[in-house]
């Protein structure tokens, strides 16, 4: 049971300041950085043995319902890129920055739109790069704004294009690495699911998420194994990152690959997806991770 992993409790009360409360608590249009929630990340880290210097990422978080207005009341609305390092200290409380960014919404940013975009853009950066201690990323998208989506290319496999789902009997829905197989097979996969789900740890909300995993090595996963390795975690509870953590630390410890990439684009919710990606080597990480002029091209069920 996941409770019984080390610190799960204490991250648990941190990220019930906000979360799991009914009604309007919590919600303001006016702004108030005090509403931001940090997360230690060694709490979620212990428990794996991992320290956070056995990869290079980070963790871009998509924010569709951004606005505030300007001086004489003009709205301005788009989207907001976060790109935080995973060497960061802290991560932020997923409702938390929901509800900061919520409380710029009737708050006076500039005197036109593209001193309010600005504005959001320092703002923002300001406040989070002070609350999780680290230099954050911060990118307003408005509707107006051209910006190139880039996706992972086409030579990542699908999962179920390669192994007959039907045939296999999932019966482990905790996170069970017990299930990896190593495959005759050696030299590099590229493999993309759509079979990632965990819960929420404070709401027990489902979390949908795709998974693509690049490992290059003498020991690669069985195709099978792997689906009902990603099918495990469909009742865990943890954050995306710790997901994504979890499943770089299984696959790392499992294979011993010489390189190795794991990304968990989740699904939106809230106004907001968290895009959380781990790897061997920073230019295993793709460009439209990391810079403010590409976007992340979401997949069909994003």
């Amino acid at each position: 049971m996941e409770e019984n992993v080390k610190n799960y409790e204490a991250v648990k009360e941190i990220a019930a300041k906000h979360l799991g409360k009914v009604g309007g608590d919590g919600y303001k249009d006016t702004y108030d950085p005090k509403l931001l929630v940090k997360i230690p990340r060694y709490l979620n880290r212990e428990g794996y043995g991992l320290t956070g210097k056995e990869f290079k990422g980070v963790d871009v978080w998509n924010a569709y319902e951004v606005s505030a207005i300007t001086s004489k009341g003009q709205p301005v609305a788009g989207m907001l890129k976060i790109v935080c390092p995973s060497d960061s200290e802290f991560h932020v409380e997923s409702k938390s920055i929901k509800l900061y960014l919520n409380s710029l919404n009737m708050t006076k940013i500039g005197d036109n739109a593209p001193d309010c975009i600005s504005g959001i853009e320092a703002r923002v950066k300001r406040d989070l790069d002070e609350l999780l201690e680290t230099e954050t990323t911060v990118s307003f998208y408005a509707s107006d704004f051209e910006t190139e989506p880039l996706s992972f290319s086409d030579d990542y496999e699908e999962l179920a294009d390669i192994v007959d789902l039907d045939l296999i009997d999932f019966t482990a829905f905790k996170s069970d690495a017990a299930q990896l197989e190593v495959s005759e097979k050696e030299g590099q996969v590229k493999l993309r699911s759509n079979l990632l789900r965990s819960n929420c740890r404070v709401t027990n909300q489902p979390d949908w998420g795709d998974v693509f995993i690049f490992m290059q090595g003498s020991k690669l996963p069985t195709a099978d194994s792997l689906a009902k390795y990603i099918v495990s975690h469909r009742t865990v509870s943890h954050f995306h990152e710790e997901i994504c953590e979890m499943i770089y630390s299984h696959l790392t410890e499992r294979f011993e690959p010489e390189q190795l990439m794991v990304a968990c684009l989740y699904t939106r919710r809230g106004g907001i997806d968290i895009n959380p990606i781990r790897a061997t080597h920073s230019m295993l990480i793709p460009e439209f991770f990391t810079k403010p002029e590409y976007t992340i091209r979401k997949t069909l069920r994003q």
